[in-house]
């Protein structure tokens, strides 16, 4: 185990600031989420109990909050500033989950955007971003990236990060009401001594 606390933590890149899941998004985020739900709905993990379901908002970001208390999960919303806004909008969720230290440091991280704002270089920066911090703040040595096989915008995302393709992971989670094969992607830190967001923003047109 790490020695003291891994969280609260926010990291910024130019207008794009990841911050803490906090009670009071609720309102946005349930908006940014239901404006997506098309979206999104192919890629939603599901509860394989018949008579089970998904946390609400709030048991979600309980359960965020302890897990974090507990230094086995960072969970971040992805904001960006605009000129318009006072604060910065929620255009997404990123989640570092399964922190395991002593031998393995390793953990997996999983993310979604808004549909309006795809495209946009907001994912791969995001998780560049967080790796870069869990590599090099934290100290992790492996991260992990379990991708459907039909997701192609997430597979971009790896793509063009560089995450090695470590092949199939068959009926691997539940999602969107059936066990649903997965590719598993991964970094170690040795692999980008020089991190990944540094490059990730040079090899971006200007």
């Amino acid at each position: 185990m790490r020695a003291g606390p891994i969280w609260p933590v926010t990291l910024e890149c130019g207008d794009l600031v990841l911050r803490p899941i906090r009670y009071r998004d609720r309102k946005e985020w349930t908006e940014v989420r239901s404006r997506n739900s098309e979206w999104l709905a192919p890629w939603e993990a599901s509860n394989p109990d018949p008579a089970g379901g998904l946390p609400d908002y709030r048991q979600m970001v309980r359960s965020l909050k302890s897990q974090a208390a507990q230094a086995t999960a960072l969970p971040f919303v992805i904001t960006e500033r605009i000129p318009t806004a006072a604060s910065p909008a929620i255009v997404g969720q990123l989640t570092v989950s399964s922190i395991v230290w002593g031998s393995a440091m390793m953990a997996t991280l999983g993310y979604w955007v808004d549909r309006g704002r795809a495209g946009h270089g907001i994912a791969p920066t995001a998780v560049a971003m967080v790796t870069d911090h869990c590599f090099r703040t934290l100290g992790l040595h492996r991260m992990e990236i379990n991708i459907r096989p039909e997701n192609a915008p997430s597979l971009r995302v790896v793509q063009k990060l560089g995450f090695r393709d470590e092949g199939y992971r068959p009926r691997y989670l539940h999602i969107n009401g059936e066990w649903a094969d997965h590719r598993s992607f991964a970094l170690t830190a040795e692999e980008v001594p020089d991190g990944l967001l540094r490059p990730w923003l040079a090899s971006r047109p200007s």
